[in-house]
């Protein structure tokens, strides 16, 4: 069977050349006699890998020398409780709550301190993004939390929140590695890999390293302390290890691709065809403020949920896959990460105008 065009929001498609490495290298890595599956994560050969794709994250994204990257478990939603666990000090925080995962963030701060929202989109079912330009942050607040790119409803903040000088931590699953980014304006900036890097189980954490302390709130289990892992070089205990090795091959390619600015440009142009053809659709619609779409994540409806529900069925049939979109909100999703490529866009533009043609 030939591959389809995968449209879905997470896991992701990922480069065809760095599948057909992983192939080529399953039952021998290197010369090792065995797969980057079964190998120690104490051994040298696998320190070369762990080692060489941090190097080459910190080189795509410019990574300055006073971060430290992690790769750890649990994905972005063990983040939730980790971020206020290890910055909440004054037991206080701002979020800016722009989706699903940033309210999920928000309301498991609320454990362990006060957790105030700033700013929401919540009134237009997550469609926009709201001003942060003046926001009303509380004085004592730790940090001021977002989520960057909203997978589900497919916005993505274009300017990052006046933090009034508190230090900004962004999720950026969705996002990661789409585009240049200054790695100085935030104090953490974390992501699961699964949507544009690599496979489920990783997670990355970029942390400034003053924000790395022993000082934690009480009760916070070794395991969830960034210093346990910061200290141990993400090998205080077995990580996902060939996750990290996949997330090390989709680096590599990046850079092959010319690296983030190289990226954006791509993903700009992929989604012009798709927002270009929503714009001038009689029939399909986009669901985000125009200002404020994302590259990554593309819903749209048609008005019906009985043509919508149809539409997905012989997408599919077309090798069109995952464009339902998600259960809360409905319709359809494109998500078109970094390893979609132009063609797979272009064949679904053409199906929605023969769809449209044919359903008018």
């Amino acid at each position: 069977m030939s591959r389809v065009y995968n449209f879905s929001a997470g896991p992701a498609v990922l480069p065809e050349e760095v599948l057909r490495e992983a192939a080529e290298e399953m039952m021998d890595y290197k010369g090792s006699g065995m797969s980057v599956m079964e190998m120690s994560h104490r051994s040298k050969v696998y320190d070369t890998i762990i080692k060489e794709a941090e190097a080459d994250l910190r080189d795509l994204m410019q990574i300055p020398d006073n971060y430290k990257v992690l790769f750890l478990q649990g994905g972005a939603s063990q983040q939730f409780a980790m971020i206020p666990m290890n910055l909440m000090k004054n037991k206080k925080a701002a979020y800016i709550v722009t989706g699903q995962w940033a309210k999920k963030a928000w309301k498991e701060a609320q454990i362990y301190g006060e957790a105030v929202s700033v700013a929401s989109s919540e009134d237009q079912t997550f469609s926009y993004i709201p001003d942060c330009s003046d926001l009303d942050i509380p004085d004592d607040a730790d940090y001021v939390y977002i989520c960057e790119n909203n997978t589900i409803y497919g916005t993505k903040f274009k300017e990052l929140p006046n933090t009034k000088g508190h230090t900004l931590v962004a999720d950026v699953s969705s996002c990661f590695l789409s585009e240049p980014v200054d790695v100085t304006k935030y104090g953490v900036i974390y992501g699961g890999v699964q949507k544009n890097i690599g496979p489920a189980g990783v997670v990355i954490v970029i942390i400034r390293e003053d924000l790395i302390t022993e000082d934690t709130l009480p009760g916070t289990p070794t395991m969830l302390k960034y210093k346990t892992h910061a200290d141990a070089a993400s090998l205080y205990n077995t990580p996902p290890a060939y996750g990290i090795y996949i997330c090390g091959k989709v680096f590599k390619w990046l850079k092959s691709m010319g690296g983030l600015s190289a990226i954006r440009e791509r993903n700009e142009e992929k989604a012009k065809i798709l927002y270009d053809f929503l714009d001038e659709s009689s029939l399909f619609r986009g669901t985000v403020a125009k200002e404020d779409r994302s590259l990554m994540n593309v819903p749209f409806v048609t008005g019906s949920g009985e043509l919508d529900a149809k539409f997905v069925a012989e997408a599919k049939a077309a090798g069109l896959e995952n464009l339902k979109g998600h259960r809360s909100v409905g319709g359809m999703r494109a998500s078109i990460y970094n390893a979609m490529p132009k063609e797979g866009v272009e064949k679904l533009v053409a199906f929605m105008r023969e769809f449209e043609e044919k359903n008018r």
